[in-house]
């Protein structure tokens, strides 16, 4: 049987110990399993009667109570349920001025191909279409759950003729929609209709195209013996196809299986998109579900958290839906909107924030097979030097602020995009730094699973090209300091020499590589020169309100963007725990969150996280609040003039350093708990270093802490457990240990090794469990 390539290169219960890019390449087929089959056999009406909660199963409870419900057909996209594999996406709300629901078929990988009308315009990516699910009566009410733990929509569609029965899912591993509606009587006439998108970069409804650009063809509706087919052809050459057929079940159910093939050079898409179908539909929808389902089961089940604030842990269990919805490592780099396009002038890739954020969590929630940033860096580096001016090229890299999934940014024409900027150069560039930024998330990755392949093969090599695009244009000044050009502070709108953003970048870029040439035991002839930046790279720029923007550029007007902070976060290289800098912090971080007008949502994640380092559980908890209040919709979603995924996602990592932080080699449990959580659970948490990081903290205080160790790495634990600690191995025993600090241990584990804090004579129950919360919440979506 042909089916899809698997975006997953095993089941996610058991990580890889091997090198990440070479992982996101190895990718498989899934199939249908023998417990599909038997599901089957039970038929459509019986598999409808959902289960609930497992007692004891801690997963299923905390991811049945976060289900999301409609009570109410949500009316636009930021209401909507949402399925996805990170290649396609489907989103389900009311058809605008009609009696049908709507289920959007998106797909990640379809764009256009004319690079000449640039990234947002030529290279943008391109809206398929919908289907239209059209009942014989009028539309009186729904009632949906969108199941986290299947990655499955069930619910009805009630009109004055009766009812339509619904399960939906986009299939894990097959770039499948599978919609099995099972209608009454009165409802038997239901029909679908697919409605072909008017192929043309969606920023052309807000900005003006470049000259010349064009929208492409309309598509043409074929019919095959096995299925319909929409083919969109495209100026550029080849075609997109989307592929659509019914199958006819028992108890009167009829499926529907759509399928969306990209445009791919000189391959027949046609044909693969029809085969797609064909086999799809050879499978009843419980037999197509069954290893979905087991996917998504094993997915959760990789880490564990537990708060007692309802509303938040329900959010964060759906951002970690979210993120396995939009991403594999195997699929593109999540554009702004992740896959589910939809009226944006954002239709790109965004290198100057959006990517970092949008990856962020997945590390400490151990979901490393969601890392595309890691891949896809190292997949496509040759345009990362290509897309410099040609003087530059040889030997450095950059990345232009929005690029297609190739990681290019097209021709600079007018309007079209945003190519990487030269220092100095007149009129201000844009930014410099966005790939040295986005090598800190790949850093991240090698930190998190310490697996040199990814610092050998990715890391170091683009790093060093990187910051030697720096090192052509460092000036040493009368003071002797080295110094930067004019540069550009992602979107503050001026630009400025030494900009704080920049000098941030490239002392973090220069220490990471020498540390990685020890590493590696690499004798680099660059060094010397890395070294000198250190020593004498000229210093931040700051006022009576903190951090300038650069020199001679203070921080004067509201800004939602924090990009001249990162030295304090996501860097870490001043920090609250330097008391000569504590002021500084406290200063820029006041000015910049206080200046209102400009804020959006992530200016709140961001300040979460400021909180966190600085150990001010409530102060941050509040900051999370009012981004929950203020800015983020019924389905978890956000949106800046369309669809922009990063902020509910960094809002998941803003909570992961609310519980642990394990910068500068120190692993921190529970640093920055709000002072009303009296209870916190963590299980298989993932830090830095490849520790596995389980603890739980009841009556306000922590209990016990329990760390494995994947790599046999230095393990340092901040462990915040009030009185004596004993020390034990995994089978109990006494393990040796040093005292490094106030509730700091230095623990000699070897790579498997285990080691349990507790107090004297406890013997604690390690296992997960849902903590109590704190009052009721009502769940997401439209529940009322």
């Amino acid at each position: 049987m042909a089916v899809e390539p698997s975006l997953s290169p095993r089941s996610p219960a058991s990580p890889p110990r091997r090198h990440v890019l070479g992982a996101a390449l190895a990718v498989g087929a899934v199939g249908a399993t023998g417990r599909g089959a038997a599901a089957a056999a039970a038929g459509p009406v019986a598999a409808r009667e959902r289960r609930e909660a497992e007692p004891g199963d801690p997963w299923a409870r905390v991811l049945d109570d976060a289900d999301p419900v409609w009570r109410r057909l949500p009316a636009a996209w930021h209401e909507a349920p949402f399925l996805g594999n990170a290649l396609l996406g489907s989103q389900v709300y009311a058809e605008p001025d009609a009696n049908a629901v709507r289920f959007t078929v998106q797909h990640s990988e379809v764009q256009d191909h004319r690079p000449e009308f640039g990234a947002l315009f030529g290279l943008a990516r391109l809206p398929v279409g919908h289907f239209t699910l059209e009942p014989a009566g009028r539309i009186t009410a729904v009632d949906w759950r969108l199941r986290l733990r299947d990655a499955e929509l069930t619910g009805t569609v009630t009109t004055d003729r009766g009812t339509l029965t619904v399960r939906a899912l986009v299939h894990t591993s097959r770039s499948v929609l599978a919609v099995e509606v099972v209608p009454s009587a009165g409802e038997r006439a239901f029909r679908w209709v697919f409605h072909p998108a008017e192929a043309i970069s969606p920023r052309a409804a807000f900005k003006p195209a470049p000259e010349g650009y064009t929208g492409n063809p309309p598509a043409r509706i074929e019919e095959h013996t096995e299925a319909r087919a929409a083919v969109q052809p495209l100026l550029a050459g080849g075609e997109h196809v989307t592929a659509w057929r019914e199958r006819t079940g028992g108890h009167g159910a009829r499926t529907l299986y759509a399928a969306v093939v990209p445009a791919r050079p000189r391959r027949a898409v046609r044909r693969r998109a029809l085969r797609t179908v064909r086999d799809a539909a050879a499978l009843p929808y419980d037999a197509l579900a069954a290893d979905h389902r087991t996917w998504w089961h094993s997915y959760f089940r990789r880490g564990f958290l537990s708060v007692p604030d309802a509303r938040l842990q329900r959010f964060y269990w759906i951002q970690l839906y979210k993120a396995a919805s939009a991403a594999r490592a195997a699929a593109p780099v999540m554009a702004t909107c992740g896959p589910w396009l939809e009226p944006t002038p954002w239709p790109a890739t965004w290198w100057n924030l959006n990517v970092q954020l949008e990856y962020w969590p997945i590390h400490g929630a151990n979901h490393l097979e969601l890392d595309a940033v890691t891949r896809a860096l190292g997949e496509y580096r040759e345009a990362l030097s290509e897309q410099l001016e040609a003087p530059y090229r040889a030997g450095c890299a950059g990345i232009p602020r929005t690029t297609d999934r190739f990681l290019r940014g097209g021709t600079a024409v007018p309007g079209g995009g945003y190519p990487v900027g030269v220092p100095g150069q007149d009129p201000p560039a844009p930014e410099v730094g966005n790939l040295t930024w986005a090598l800190h998330n790949v850093w991240l990755t090698y930190r998190h699973t310490m697996d040199e392949g990814v610092l050998r093969d990715v890391l170091f090599p683009l790093l060093r090209k990187a910051v030697a695009y720096y090192l052509r244009f460092l000036e040493r000044g009368p003071d002797g300091r080295l110094h930067l050009p004019a540069t550009f502070s992602p979107e503050y709108g001026v630009d400025a020499r030494d900009c704080t953003f920049d000098l941030a970048l490239l002392r973090w870029g220069c220490a990471t590589l020498l540390d990685a040439a020890r590493t590696l035991g690499v004798s680099d002839p660059a060094a010397d020169r890395w070294r000198e930046v250190l020593a004498r790279l000229a210093p931040y720029a700051v006022n009576g309100d903190g951090f300038m923007i650069g020199a001679g550029v203070p921080f004067a007007k509201s800004h939602r963007h924090y990009s001249h902070l990162l030295a304090v976060y996501p860097l870490y290289e001043i920090t609250w725990e330097q008391p000569e800098h504590r002021e500084l912090i406290e200063t820029s971080l006041r000015h910049w969150v206080g200046f209102e007008g400009a804020l959006q949502g992530y200016t709140f994640t961001g300040a979460a996280s400021m909180c966190a380092q600085m150990g001010r559980g409530d102060e941050a908890l509040g900051h999370l609040r009012t981004l929950l209040d203020r800015f983020i919709r019924p389905n978890t979603m956000y949106e800046e003039s369309g669809p922009v995924i990063e902020t509910p996602l960094s809002a998941a990592q803003s909570l992961h350093d609310m519980l642990c932080q394990s910068w500068g080699g120190v692993i921190r449990v529970f640093p920055a708990v709000p002072a009303s959580w009296r209870e916190v659970r963590l299980h298989d948490f993932r830090t830095q270093g490849a520790f596995l990081l389980s603890a739980a903290r009841t009556g306000g205080r922590t209990r016990w802490v329990r760390v494995f160790s994947e790599a046999g790495a230095p393990c340092v634990v901040r462990h915040s457990l009030p009185g004596p600690v004993a020390i034990t191995d995994g089978h109990g025993r006494p393990l040796p240990y040093e005292e490094s600090g106030p509730g700091t241990v230095r623990l000699r584990l070897p790579r498997g090794g285990t080691a349990l804090l507790a107090p004297p004579g406890e013997r604690p129950d390690t296992r997960p469990a849902p903590v109590t919360p704190d009052g009721p919440a009502p769940r997401w979506g439209l529940p009322d």
